[in-house]
Formats: structure tokens, sequence, C-alpha cells
């Protein structure tokens, strides 16, 4: 990797084997990382031991002014490269990405708690693919030549909305990034991309690469900082064409006020849920029991899509717990730089309180403990995969999203009734079936509430399927060829 940059900029962290990277702590406007206009900072815990690892400057309302402006003029000149060079840019971006792959596995298990293994083998591998899928699209977005009449020329442009901005959240960072980089950037649009406070590291790293792509200097801007300063701002300025968010349904609501108060800019949100799996009674119990453990377990269960309600049916509910139970304590909690490790910890201690918070609320409402609801060890943010037995749908734990490793089981007997109970939420955007019968899974699809459905499996989806919510788990969709409508205007000629 070379390096180019003000070293008044980037810090030196050194992992828990003893490595020492470069890290960018600026902020990266107009080409080039620079200090907030503030000079404040925000410092970044390492979630697995509690201490400090890096400082990071903390951008606010000046900075995305700044960065809203590098983009707009970028935009002039950005606007006329022809589609193929877009392409070839974002795929040599991957390129040198995967060459680091390594550094930014470490960089984010620091940043976040995520185990360095996951990161290879899932998080990686699903930010290039999805980078390089739309890549792929750059030159393959075009209009339609309609024909009205011989004595006229009718046809459609599908043109870049110009400036957009985006706001990713903490738990997915680099995931999160490439479902919206890929497509705004395909499109022709320049960005400026706000990071979480609790997880910047690993977006502002990769800055450096798309530098070493030749990405030109505007096109794309990263400013890190805090929801109602830098996201507020960002959400609310009058040059963004288009902002996308990911995050909490209360903050959607904002982002949609901002939006609406503004300029009228056209919005993505992609909120929170409280999603269902529902296990048949033919099920076969040792697959939906992974499956289910996958649902909710994966990244520690830091996800919208979470699959954090279990209906089982009551022929079969005894047996499936036995091995979910099972399927939950083999999963080793702890160092995430370990190469066994299945389970780190969670982002940090608001959320860790958050977590154990429900686990008692839980406990104090008469759902029983099958497995975990207590914290693993005493040093850092873990807690142990849970599973709850003998729920009942007034819970505060059946109905409110958790974001923590903590599943609830709950009997049902017909399936009108499971049909009914799982769709009974504000929330919708993902379920699961378990069964084996097809009619029975396609009856199932067809009912549910919900913008994603698995059956007989939770969490898969290539980049070629669009990802996005029901009711108050969002607005549009990403992923797919259905993300390049979000970040294109139509014009009829």
């Amino acid at each position: 990797m070379v390096e180019t940059f003000n070293r008044d900029t980037h810090i030196t962290v050194t992992t828990t084997k003893g490595v020492d990277y470069s890290v960018p702590s600026g902020l990266f406007i107009n080409g080039q990382f620079v200090k907030s206009v503030s000079g404040k900072k925000f410092a970044s815990v390492n979630p697995s031991n509690g201490k400090v690892f890096a400082e990071f400057y903390e951008g606010d309302k000046a900075d995305i002014d700044l960065a809203v402006k590098s983009a707009k003029a970028a935009y002039k000149s950005w606007s006329k490269v022809t589609p193929a060079e877009r392409g070839r840019l974002i795929f040599k971006f991957c390129d040198l990405f995967e060459r680091d792959k390594q550094i930014f596995a470490e960089l984010e298990s620091m940043d976040m708690g995520k185990t360095v293994k996951d990161m290879l083998s899932t998080d990686v591998p699903d930010f290039l693919a999805c980078m390089r899928y739309y890549a792929g699209w750059a030159d393959k977005i075009h209009g339609k030549v309609v024909d009205v009449d011989p004595s006229l020329q009718t046809y459609t442009r599908h043109e870049p909305m110009g400036v957009v901005g985006q706001i990713i959240p903490w738990n997915y960072p680099l995931v999160m990034a490439s479902w919206k980089l890929g497509p705004a950037l395909s499109c022709g649009n320049c960005v400026v991309l706000k990071t979480s406070e609790k997880s910047p590291c690993t977006a502002l790293k990769m800055m450096e690469l798309w530098t070493e792509a030749g990405l030109p200097p505007g096109v794309l801007n990263i400013v890190s900082g805090y929801g109602p300063t830098a996201g507020s701002a960002l959400a609310s300025h009058m040059d963004v064409s288009k902002i996308a968010f990911t995050g909490s349904t209360g903050v959607g609501r904002k982002i949609l006020a901002a939006a609406a108060s503004s300029n009228l800019k056209k919005v993505t949100l992609e909120l929170g849920g409280k999603s269902p799996n529902i296990v048949f009674k033919d099920a076969d119990l040792d697959k939906a029991a992974y499956w289910c453990s996958i649902g909710i377990f994966s990244n520690h269960g830091q996800a919208c899509s979470a699959g954090s309600r279990i209906f089982v049916h009551a022929d079969i509910y005894d047996a499936f717990l036995e091995k979910l139970k099972e399927t939950a304590q083999k999963l080793k909690v702890g160092d995430p730089t370990s190469e066994d490790t299945d389970q780190g910890p969670l982002v940090d201690e608001l959320q860790f309180n958050r977590v154990m918070n429900y686990i008692e609320q839980g406990k104090k409402a008469g759902a029983r403990v099958v497995c975990g609801g207590e914290r693993n060890g005493t040093v850092g943010f873990f807690v142990k995969p849970t599973v709850f037995a003998d729920c009942d749908d007034s819970m505060i734990v059946v109905k409110e999203e958790i974001f923590g490793p903590v599943v609830v089981c709950l009997k049902f007997t017909d399936f009108d009734e499971v049909m009914e109970r799982a769709n009974s939420t504000s929330y919708g955007l993902a379920a699961a079936v378990h069964t084996q019968s097809l009619p029975l899974a396609f009856k199932a699809v067809n009912a549910l509430e919900a913008g994603s459905v698995w059956v007989n499996a939770y969490h898969l989806g290539p980049p070629s399927m669009p990802f996005g919510g029901y009711k108050q788990s969002g607005i549009g969709r990403e992923l797919g060829k259905y993300a390049l409508a979000e970040y294109t205007q139509v014009k009829a000629v």
C-alpha cells in the first residue's frame, strides 16, 4: 500500500497480536485526509477489552458542507467520465482491497468486535461481490426507445442524481458501505458518506485504496461523526439530491422529515426489524436449529434482519428447543481474533447494557432461560448466546428489537394463527420458514409481510437480489438492479 498521506491525520494502531497498522484519523474530503473544522475528536473503544484503541476527528455541519461542496464540484467532471471507466475504477479498487483484506479484517475486529474469521469468510467476500456486481453494471445503465409516432424520436435517459448522501450503521461498516457506494458510483453520482462514530475505521482506511485506484478527488468523501450533528446536516443539505440511511426506525423518521423539509430529496431507508423464523412440524430439526442459530447469532445478533422470534409448532417444540440449545452452546464466545471463536463482543458498553437489560426484562416477565442469559467473562462486552422459551406475544423481549444474541421461542398450532402472529408487528424486514413441504413453503412465503423471506435458510443473499422492508422497516430497495433506480432519475425525451 502506498503511503502518501498527511501524518497529522494518520495514527498507528497495534492489534492484540502486536501488529502495527497505519490508520487514517481524519475526514476524507476532496481527495485528502483533513482535520475536522472544529478540531474535535472522539474515541473508538476496542469492545474486546473496553480500552480506547484510536481517536478520530469528529465531523459536524461545517465539515458536511465542505464535503458536499467538494462532491458538487467533482460532479462536473465525473459526470463526463465514461461508464466503462467508472466500472474499471471500481474493479481496480476491488483488486486492491482483496490484496489488503487481512488488514481490513483485523481493523474491523478491533473497531467493532466482529470476528476475524467471519470477516474473511463472509464480510470481505460479500463486500467484494457487491462492489464488483455494480462495477459490471456501470456500462449497462440505459434508457429505452419508445415508439410513439413515426415522425417522432422518443426515448428515455437514466441520469445520475448528482450529489448523494449516505449514512451507514456501525454493525456492518464495510458491507453496508458496499451496498450504498456500489450503485451510487456505478450510476455516476458523487458521494458524501457518513460513518458511524462507533466504527469509522475501515471506511476511512479504504479511501487510501480508492486514491490508489485513481478515483478523482471529490467523487467520494467520508465524514465520521454523530447523527444529530453530521447526519442531520447531510439529510437536510440543500445540495444533496438523495439520502440513503441504514439504522433504527426512529432515526429513519428523522431522516425522512429532514429530507422533506429541505429540498424534498429522494430517500432510501433500511430500518429495524423483529423478524420471525417459523419452524413447521415437518421440518428437519437439525437443519432448522442450525439456520435459526445463524439467523440470530450471526454478528452477535447485531443485525436489523436478525431472526429474533422463533415460532415452533407445538408438536416439536421441546425437541427443537433441545436442538437449538445444543447448537447455541457449541458457539465459542471470546477473542474475535482467534480462529476458533464464533462470537465476539457487542460493539460497546451502551449496547452491552441495552442487551443485558432486555435479558433481565425477559426473566422478570417469566420467560424461561434455556441457555445463556448472562455476561461472558468479566472483561469486554461479551454476552452468551441466549435462548428464551415459554414466551408470549405480550412480552417486551418478543415485541422490541434487542439487537443482540437473544432469541425468543413461541409455540403455535396452526398455519393461520402463526401467520397472524408473525405479521403482528410494525416491522416487515425479513422472515424464514422451515419445512420439507414445498406447497407449504410457498403458502407461507406468500402470507408473510416481509421484504425478504428464506426457505430452510437464513441470512443468504447475493448482491443481485433486492433487500428492503415492508411497513416501518424501510422505504425503497438496496441491492440488485432495483438499487440502480434509487440512484438515477428518468428523463423523457
